[in-house]
C-alpha cells in the first residue's frame, strides 16, 4: 500500500532522515517509536510533501508520488492528523468535517460513517472545535481525515495531552478501521498504547530505522525499546 525506499530529507542543509526504507500493507497499523528528535514527524511530514525529499522513492499503491506538490497528496488517498490536532477552532465541528470532504467533493451524508465511529460528535455538530475538550479535538481531528476516505492515515502522537482512558478509547476505535483495509502509520510515545494496538514497530534514533519488530516480540523481550527509548514499557 505505501512504500518508501531509501528516503532522506532535511531541513535546510540539516539531513534528518537518512535512507529510510519500509512498508505498510492495507490493514496493517505500523508504530515509529524514538527519542524527542530521532526524526518521527519527518517521516510524516515528508510522506505529506510537506519537507522535500532530497533521495529516495515515496510510492502508495505503486504510484510514486513523491513528486506531488503538498495539496495534492491527500488526493491520492493519504491523511494526515498533524500532532497539535490542528483544527480550524472558531469552526463548527460540522464545518471542520466537510474541510474533510471536500478533499474528494463528497456529499455530507459521506461524514455519517465517520460520525458512526465517534458518535459524541454527532451531538456536538453546532458547536465550535475550539470549545471541545480535548479527547472531542482529537476525535474531530480524526474524523476529519478520514472524511477523506483515505488508504494510509497518519497519525501524529494521538495521545499527546489527553487521559489514558481517552486515548484508548480514541485509539481502539482508529484500530477499528483495520477491517476496512485503511493503512495506519502511528507516531506514539506511549509505548503500552503503541504495543497494544501496532503490528509493528520501527525503532528510530538520528533519522535512522535502527530497529523492527512484531509489537508482540518487543512486549516479550524490550530491550530495544530500553535502548532506543530510555524506557521499558
Amino acid at each position: 500500500m505505501l512504500e518508501l525506499t531509501r528516503i532522506s530529507s532535511a531541513y535546510g542543509a540539516v539531513e534528518v532522515l537518512k535512507e529510510i526504507s519500509f512498508t505498510l500493507a492495507a490493514g496493517e497499523i505500523l508504530g515509529v517509536m524514538g527519542r524527542n528528535g530521532a526524526g518521527k514527524t519527518t517521516i510524516l511530514k515528508t510522506i505529506m510533501g510537506l519537507i522535500p525529499k532530497r533521495r529516495g522513492s515515496l510510492k502508495i499503491a505503486a504510484e510514486e508520488i513523491s513528486h506531488l506538490p503538498p495539496h495534492a497528496v491527500p488526493a491520492r488517498g493519504i491523511a494526515y492528523v498533524p500532532q497539535g490536532r490542528r483544527l480550524f477552532s472558531e469552526l463548527t465541528v460540522a464545518e471542520n468535517l466537510r474541510m474533510g470532504l471536500l478533499v474528494n467533493n463528497a456529499p455530507q451524508s459521506d461524514a455519517e460513517p465517520v460520525l458512526d465511529l465517534f458518535p459524541i460528535l454527532r451531538e456536538r455538530l453546532a458547536q465550535a472545535a475550539g470549545t471541545l475538550s480535548g479527547g472531542e479535538q482529537q476525535m474531530l481531528a480524526v474524523a476529519r481525515a478520514l472524511c477523506t476516505k483515505p488508504k494510509v492515515l497518519l497519525l501524529d502522537e494521538p495521545s499527546e495531552g489527553l487521559f489514558p482512558a481517552v486515548t484508548h478509547r480514541i485509539l481502539d476505535t482508529v484500530a477499528q478501521l483495520r477491517q476496512s483495509g485503511v493503512a495506519i502509520l502511528l507516531v506514539e510515545q506511549q509505548v503500552k498504547s503503541a504495543l497494544r494496538i501496532c503490528d509493528r514497530i520501527l525503532l528510530i534514533e538520528n533519522g535512522v530505522i535502527q530497529h523492527e519488530a512484531k509489537a508482540s516480540e518487543l512486549a516479550a523481550n524490550p530491550v530495544p525499546l530500553e535502548r532506543y527509548i530510555g524506557v521499558h514499557r
